[in-house]
């Protein structure tokens, strides 16, 4: 059954900034270090030697699918070496780009003990994540939103989703997906590998007061340079 989404108008407010992310999306466009990621995997059926690669190795015209991305992210956090190479902040969190499908953009993450991303959007981007050690939430929203025309929406009562990703677990997602993504623990690092095709345009930023929803700014590449 779709779920319903209530949309009524109510005054703009003033986009609020979220530090953390801020940071990050700066990191994202000020040409990063860029880590190919060559991941093979063994298992008693499949032997190291005949696993597949998870990089681009080779130009491709060809758009990497949500299922292509996912398992991208998959091998890339099986990849013990590359995620133990990672520094983490117990501060902020840490990042490197890595050598994405296809021409996708993809990231490691560090994230630390409570930290998150707040509401947000990836635009017109397709997507997957998937957590290597420790343990993520995501909260998302079961409907799709308009994606122009307005500053306040009120949600139906049935489109919160909770996932609970612990090492190993993680998923896909199409375009205009909302979400926020949080380490919860107050003690654990929480590293994660993301990847989004095409490269990200822009990321919608939101705040929430109960079932209400308002958009607070639009963030695009040249918003850090």
């Amino acid at each position: 059954m779709s779920s319903v989404l209530l949309i009524r108008l109510f005054p703009f407010v003033c986009p609020q900034s979220i530090a953390g992310d801020r940071r990050l999306r700066h990191a994202l466009f000020a040409n990063p270090r860029t880590v190919p990621v060559s991941v093979t995997t063994s298992s008693p059926a499949s032997p190291a030697s005949a696993a597949p690669r998870a990089t681009a190795d080779a130009p491709s015209h060809v758009a990497p699918t949500q299922a292509e991305l996912l398992e991208f992210v998959r091998r890339a956090a099986a990849d013990h070496d590359l995620v133990a190479s990672l520094p983490l902040d117990p501060e902020g969190r840490t990042w490197v780009r890595l050598d994405g499908p296809g021409g996708s953009e993809a990231w490691l993450i560090g994230w630390p003990p409570g930290t998150g991303t707040g509401w947000h959007d990836h635009a017109d981007s397709v997507g997957a994540f998937l957590t290597a050690s420790g343990e993520l939430k995501e909260n998302s929203l079961a409907a799709r939103l308009p994606t122009d025309g307005w500053k306040t929406l009120e949600l139906s009562e049935d489109v919160d989703r909770e996932r609970a990703l612990g090492p190993g677990r993680g998923r896909a997602f199409g375009r205009h997906h909302v979400h926020e993504v949080l380490n919860e623990s107050p003690t654990e690092h929480a590293v994660s590998v993301h990847a989004y095709y095409p490269p990200l345009p822009q990321i919608r930023r939101y705040s929430r007061t109960g079932q209400i929803l308002r958009l607070e700014a639009v963030e695009r590449p040249a918003d850090w340079q």
